[in-house]
């Protein structure tokens, strides 16, 4: 395993979207901390705030973090990126394939274009946690994205698909989603907000839309598969037993496509 000590601070944001396990593998420590990492005037690179010790394999440990090292992981396609602390924006920015763990928080965008490969953050995540960065057409687009803590609002906007499970989110969950799953505990108000397609499976929200119809119960073989990939990933067994649980269904956004699909607890 190869690791990276932060020394300090950084002084400014870094960039370190260069920085994985495929790129460092041919360097050595000398070739690596010269890598530009920097963001401003400053020209720092990695050596000026990390002490490496490379191995050339698949894994990378960031000892150490702070919410100016931002899009770990950007553009991954394979090998694993484990980070000691926090992060800042755009984490596993279009990952590809491979895993990504933080162990604690993440700035806002993470995983945003992610299209495989999994990305779980022990902490909280930012706004727009698995959606779209500003002027973007998508987020998320087929990765798994697990957030242990409370993810900000606009949690999976634009989700194209994938999977989002999440413990808490703000408002605006799912908003102007065309396809995809998310998962998720407590949410805010406007869940599913021009919303085209997908599915979200929560235990409660806040003030739904007007445009969301009851459409009585279901027992549908895709929550039954749902409750399975649920399974699979590890996560407090509620999840998936809120997929297997009876639920009511909801479609919306009706004032768009309409297809889209917001399962709840009966009573």
């Amino acid at each position: 395993m190869s690791v990276l000590t932060l020394r300090h601070a950084p002084p400014e944001r870094l960039d370190l979207s260069g920085i994985n396990p495929a790129r460092l593998a041919g360097l050595s420590e000398a070739e690596a901390a010269r890598l530009p990492v920097g963001t401003s005037r400053l020209g720092l690179v990695l050596g000026d705030c990390f002490a490496l010790a490379l191995d050339g394999g698949e894994e990378l440990r960031l000892a150490g973090g702070s919410d100016r090292l931002d899009r770990i992981g950007a553009g991954l396609a394979g090998g694993t990126i484990t980070v000691e602390g926090d992060v800042g924006q755009r984490l596993g920015a279009g990952l590809r394939a491979g895993a990504i763990r933080v162990a604690g928080s993440a700035g806002p965008f993470a995983g945003t274009g992610a299209t495989g490969g999994l990305i779980t953050i022990d902490g909280d995540a930012g706004e727009g946690a698995g959606g779209a960065v500003h002027g973007a057409m998508g987020g998320l687009d087929g990765a798994t994205l697990v957030i242990g803590g409370r993810a900000g609002d606009r949690l999976g906007d634009r989700m194209r698909g994938g999977l989002i499970v999440a413990e808490r989110a703000g408002d605006l969950a799912g908003a102007r989603m065309v396809a995809g799953t998310l998962v998720a505990g407590t949410i805010g108000d406007h869940p599913g907000y021009g919303m085209r397609r997908g599915t979200l499976l929560v235990e409660r929200h806040g003030a739904l839309l007007p445009t969301f119809v009851e459409t009585g119960t279901q027992d549908l073989v895709v929550l039954r598969l749902l409750a399975k990939a649920l399974d699979a990933l590890s996560l407090d067994p509620r999840f998936a037993a809120l997929a297997r649980a009876p639920l009511a269904r909801r479609a919306g956004d009706l004032a768009t496509l309409g297809k889209g699909e917001l399962f709840t607890p009966l009573g």
